[in-house]
């Protein structure tokens, strides 16, 4: 008897601590967005004003980052200083390889952005740059829309489906 209520309890448990995953998950794709769009302005200003190399400025990027975004920038600028690939493209993705907590939306603005590093003049560089910034914080405006509720649909899903859950087997 007291084998199912362990059970029912460790459901119970694995169920909405999933749903606070998913909530909290969000939140750090949230942070990453917001902090990627701060880090493109900064990039975009040292590109436009000071003319600073491509490795300079993702070393930049990484020392005024933090977490996942850090490491991106650090092994971004490593690769492009030692120029181990081609193009900033192929750079980008073996950044993005190593790191592997890198939340999705965040992967894909990295990931555009590193298809367009290098490829331009200034100007079109430029163009990039704002491109990706407007991506992001078009996604980040998205997200926060219906922040709260989406927030507390996943927290409260993870309980509901727990305890129906934990019901059912009992």
């Amino acid at each position: 008897m007291s084998v199912k209520y362990i059970g029912a309890a460790l459901i119970f448990v694995s169920c909405s601590a999933f749903g606070f995953m998913k909530a909290a998950n969000f939140r750090r794709e949230e942070r990453c967005l917001a902090q990627l769009v701060q880090l493109l302005e900064g990039m975009e200003c040292e590109l436009e004003y000071r003319l600073t190399p491509l490795p300079q400025i993702c070393s930049d990027a990484a020392h005024n980052a933090d977490g996942c975004l850090e490491k991106v920038f650090s092994v971004l600028s490593q690769e492009l200083e030692n120029q181990i690939a081609p193009d900033a493209a192929t750079c980008m993705q073996a950044a993005l390889a190593s790191v592997k907590d890198v939340p999705s939306e965040t992967k894909k603005a990295l990931t555009m952005l590193g298809n367009s590093l290098g490829k331009f003049d200034l100007q079109g560089q430029m163009n990039e740059f704002s491109a990706v910034k407007h991506y992001c914080a078009a996604r980040l405006e998205q997200m926060q829309e219906n922040r709260d509720i989406r927030l507390r649909s996943y927290q409260t899903l993870g309980l509901c489906v727990g305890a129906g859950l934990a019901i059912l087997f009992l």
